[in-house]
């Protein structure tokens, strides 16, 4: 998950995994697969820059999980 601002500041976290597409009308606005919409603070490259962290500390965490199951 990513942590997002709405704009009135409050936090919330987002599963990264059902971001579709990201848009800035000129807020920026996250679109989920269940049709949902979330506005946020945060800029379009902010957004995508926290899912591929994300993904990335997955990917990472992936090999150790399968060292300590041997």
């Amino acid at each position: 998950m990513i942590r997002v601002n709405r704009l009135n500041g409050s936090e919330l976290w987002v599963n990264a995994e059902m971001i579709e597409f990201i848009e800035a009308t000129p807020d920026t606005v996250v679109s989920l697969i269940s049709h949902s919409k979330i506005l946020v603070a945060q800029r379009p490259q902010e957004i995508v820059d926290a899912v591929v962290a994300y993904r990335q500390r997955i990917l990472h965490q992936s090999p150790m999980i399968l060292e300590r199951e041997k």
